[in-house]
């Protein structure tokens, strides 16, 4: 802990101008966002004081997302009363005895009538149910929330009903492949993206209201309607998961007996598939929630290989380099990294405040020991994965010093 304070102290004169220049692409007609962002850490802000600070705030549901909201707001507004609904008894215990909440309920109760806020963190197919128990909460003072990765359904529900002029939809862009409480990160939001897509019938200036409060949690707050919201996650994020699982089952339909490939199949392979070990529940609900919007995807996707395909019979040498050209120059300009898709990847995820000089004392410690830093930045889309800060190594060895390191300075470091 002392060599971590050590090099806080001396970050002042070594931290890096770290520049991350983000551009965001928007799938809607294959054409590109215009707008194109230059983010230079983004800044906590404090809630204004013309704006209404929440005084009280549920949950329905304190799993993984829903309690590491809850330890958020705990952590940057330790004055704002939270309360909490959940079937899991022992993790409304463990929020209770971390002082996290200040009630814990396995029924929804009238104590959430007071709530400016109410999050509904529950699995998704319990929506129905539990959005009729809490409509009679809605209103101008009251406004109903979610977190599902899949925004229409959840639309559809709630319009032509008494919630639809106090709901924003909800997609925090952080989580894990782990689930429930004992898992949840207070710094889970930090710098990650978080979509809000409101309904069409609530004010304005609520959406702003509710937008500076999740800025002030440490996200990247994000306005978008929640059907390009679902084209956009079914680009990004629902496409490339399934074809991460046709890559694999493909492999493994025409392997030999002997399982060569699978034997052979080394860094590249694993790196690019590595989203094919993710929850196969979550992705049957995921594919059943957005099919329309993944369909289209998967429908443009096909066409794209189609051409590839013709272009590789006619042996069109000077549209396959252009077309990998294309493809590399894009996938350069939104990562942080700038190496090859099929290179071994050596990498850690770190846990880390959104505070001045906190890379910079990261990189400080690892540089005293001799090891040197491939790759470093923020992760704003966390949806899968734990972390706030990825960091690349040129080899093994360096990672898992690095791993043993920071941890005896007292880092959360997660691997893969």
């Amino acid at each position: 802990m002392r060599q971590r304070q050590n090099a806080q102290n001396n970050s002042g004169k070594l931290a890096p101008k770290i520049i991350f220049v983000h551009f965001v692409y928007i799938a809607l007609q294959c054409k590109p966002f215009e707008q194109v962002n230059i983010l230079v850490r983004q800044p906590r802000i404090k809630v204004q004081e013309d704006i209404m600070k929440p005084e009280k705030i549920g949950f329905i549901g304190l799993g993984l997302i829903g309690g590491s909201i809850a330890k958020a707001i705990h952590r940057i507004h330790p004055d704002i009363t939270l309360i909490a609904y959940d079937i899991d008894a022992e993790a409304l215990s463990l929020a209770l005895a971390e002082q996290v909440i200040s009630q814990g309920f396995q029924e929804i109760t009238e104590d959430f009538a007071g709530c400016r806020y109410i999050f509904l963190c529950a699995p998704v197919q319990k929506n129905s149910q539990l959005l009729r128990a809490i409509s009679k909460f809605a209103g101008e003072r009251c406004i109903i929330t979610d977190v599902g990765s899949v925004k229409t359904p959840i639309h559809q529900e709630i319009s032509n009903t008494r919630i639809a002029p106090y709901f924003i939809g909800g997609h925090p862009m952080a989580g894990s492949e782990k689930s429930g409480y004992e898992h949840a990160s207070s710094y889970l939001l930090e710098n990650a993206y978080y979509i809000l897509t409101p309904s069409a019938e609530i004010r304005p200036q609520t959406v702003t209201e509710f937008q500076e409060f999740i800025r002030s949690l440490g996200a990247i707050a994000m306005v978008l309607d929640y059907q390009e919201h679902d084209y956009i996650t079914a680009a990004i994020s629902h496409l490339p998961h399934i074809l991460a699982y046709s890559l694999v089952n493909l492999v493994k339909s025409i392997d030999d007996e002997s399982e060569t490939m699978k034997t052979v199949a080394a860094g590249g392979f694993r790196d690019i598939t590595r989203i094919a070990s993710s929850s196969p529940v979550m992705w049957q609900q995921i594919c059943l929630s957005n099919k329309t919007q993944i369909i289209k995807l998967i429908d443009l996707f096909m066409d794209s290989l189609a051409d590839m395909k013709d272009q590789i019979a006619d042996s069109c040498g000077r549209k396959l380099f252009d077309y990998f050209q294309d493809a590399k120059d894009y996938r350069d300009s939104i990562t942080i990294s700038t190496r090859g898709s099929i290179s071994k990847i050596y990498e850690i995820y770190c846990d880390m405040a959104d505070e001045a000089g906190e890379i910079a004392t990261l990189a400080t410690i690892l540089s005293e020991h001799g090891i040197s830093i491939k790759n470093i930045g923020i992760l704003h889309n966390r949806e899968f994965q734990e972390g706030v800060l990825h960091v690349d190594f040129y080899e093994e060895s360096a990672r898992k010093q690095a791993v043993s390191l920071l941890r005896d300075c007292q880092y959360h470091i997660y691997e893969r």
